[in-house]
Formats: structure tokens, C-alpha cells, sequence
């Protein structure tokens, strides 16, 4: 299992979410708003690299293994604007899961 947390522009959220919802057994997400801090690189008059804050989303979903790869590619697409700030998604390993109600565990637990 693996989670992804992907970091999106907050009017990039319905796409990425109908994309996602494309995958079959898909598993619920978490979605929260979020304050981050990108850089601003300098300008032509090469001035200082300036830090500025945004509001951005978060997307948190852990899924398969098998799913990765598939997911990454259709929030990357459905995310992209082709501007500086569509945002990035970073894939982190699951040890385990655990359904609270059911007491089920790993991958069944999703």
C-alpha cells in the first residue's frame, strides 16, 4: 500500500477528483485546505528569489500498489494548468491499515 498526497490548486480539485473516481475500487480520500510557502524565482531584472504564501489543496489517498502509478498520472493531467504553482504529489509507503469498525487489515481495510 501506498499513500499519496498531492498538492493542488484548489480550482483543480473536481477534475482531479472526477479523474480519480474513474479508477475502479478506488478508495475514499481525504481532501483539507491548506497555507503553503512556494518560491517566486526572480524576475528578468534578476532580482531576489522571493518566498510568498498560497492557498493550496490537499488530496491524501492510500491505495494498492497496483494503483500508483495510475493514480499519479491522472492527478498530474487533471491538475496541470501549465503554470508555475499547479502544485506536486509525493507517494509515501503504508506499513498498515486498519478498519476501525471492522477490525479488518491492509489492503482490505482500504
Amino acid at each position: 500500500m501506498r499513500e499519496i498526497k498531492a498538492i493542488i490548486k484548489p480550482e483543480r480539485l473536481s477534475e482531479v477528483l472526477d479523474a480519480l473516481h474513474q479508477i475502479r475500487d478506488i478508495p475514499g480520500m481525504t481532501v483539507s485546505s491548506v497555507r503553503g510557502y512556494g518560491t517566486r524565482r526572480p524576475g528578468a531584472e534578476g532580482g531576489p528569489v522571493e518566498f510568498g504564501e498560497v492557498m493550496m489543496t490537499k488530496l491524501e489517498v492510500v491505495v494498492p500498489t497496483t494503483m500508483v502509478a495510475e493514480a499519479i498520472e491522472r492527478i498530474q493531467r487533471a491538475a496541470c494548468t501549465g503554470h508555475a504553482g499547479d502544485g506536486k504529489v509525493f507517494v509515501l509507503p503504508v506499513e498498515q491499515a486498519v478498519k476501525i469498525r471492522s477490525g479488518l487489515h491492509g489492503p482490505a481495510a482500504l
